[in-house]
């Protein structure tokens, strides 16, 4: 991973008055010119600038722009306002402005296994992870008394196939217009594509990179009895197509015969809580570019 893609805390800097801009459009020449231009003008002095096109010519470009600009907030809405209409729309932009100093406000969604949810609250409270966790939601109370310690909101709604109407409603009512990302911590239930058109924010899950091998129950104990040389993690954003959603971040560790069920359980949860905050992460700090079905992470 090193070298390839950035770290956590990589190229960190005081977030006070820095902004970040992402953007995506039909690619031409000009673009840089006119985006650099616009935050010259506007006093903005440009920290970092990362951008990537899909072809030499006639493709996909995207960009992120780290950018420090004195008083930001004061001037913020009136910079995406003048953003929009002089560079943004005639150039076809969907782009997003925001602000280093103003985290994310997350929820998670688990059920029963804790590994992902402590790991995401642990790096949380460690500074690692710069969100603002709004609330734990959980099918199951399990996880209550563990939540608890990180002085986080923890609201059990069951959640059944029979009751998913209703259950849906129930996470709707906590969750619309409160939260800017949904993370899905091994949340074991189906969301249905009204959730997720009506939720208006993003949703990132985790799964084992078994699928689609190994759909189902017990992956890992089919998994064995077909030999794996691999165990892995995929994490994703959440679409109507349930796991076909943009991938965002995956990896591997290798394994054998000598490894039993229980330790390919033990290294995937490794695995699986490691790219679930990578994902995270880079969410927060507004890296991630999608286009289609594929992401781009600067």
């Amino acid at each position: 991973m090193t070298g390839e893609y950035p770290s956590p805390g990589a190229g960190s800097v005081s977030v006070k008055d820095v902004g970040r801009l992402l953007l995506r459009c039909a690619d031409r020449p000009g673009l840089v010119a006119a985006i650099s231009a616009f935050l010259a003008t506007a006093g903005a002095n440009i920290v970092s600038l990362d951008q990537h096109s899909t072809e030499q010519s006639g493709g996909i470009f995207m960009q992120r722009t780290i950018f420090h600009l004195p008083g930001l907030t004061a001037v913020r809405d009136e910079l995406e306002r003048d953003f929009a209409e002089r560079v943004g729309e005639p150039f076809g932009m969907d782009f997003r402005l925001t602000e280093a100093a103003k985290p994310k406000r997350v929820a998670i969604m688990a059920s029963t296994e804790d590994h992902c949810l402590l790991d995401l609250l642990w790096r949380n409270r460690r500074g690692e992870l710069d969100m603002s966790v709004a609330m734990v939601i959980a099918n199951h109370p399990d996880l209550a008394d563990q939540v608890r310690p990180f002085s986080v909101p923890f609201i059990h709604v069951p959640a059944t196939g029979e009751i998913r109407e209703e259950a849906e409603r129930r996470q709707l009512d906590l969750l619309r217009g409160n939260v800017d990302l949904v993370v899905l911590a091994r949340y074991m239930q189906i969301l249905t594509p009204r959730f997720i058109t009506e939720l208006g924010a993003p949703l990132i899950n985790i799964h084992h990179s078994f699928l689609p091998a190994f759909i189902g129950a017990a992956p890992y104990r089919r998994a064995k009895e077909r030999g794996v040389k691999l165990v892995g993690a995929t994490a994703h954003y959440v679409t109507d197509d349930l796991d076909e959603g943009p991938i965002i971040e995956q990896d591997v560790v290798r394994v054998d015969h000598r490894h039993s069920v229980e330790d390919l359980v033990r290294l995937g949860s490794d695995v699986e809580r490691v790219v679930l905050s990578r994902a995270v992460l880079w969410h927060c700090e507004d890296r991630i570019v999608r286009f289609g079905n594929q992401t781009v992470v600067f």
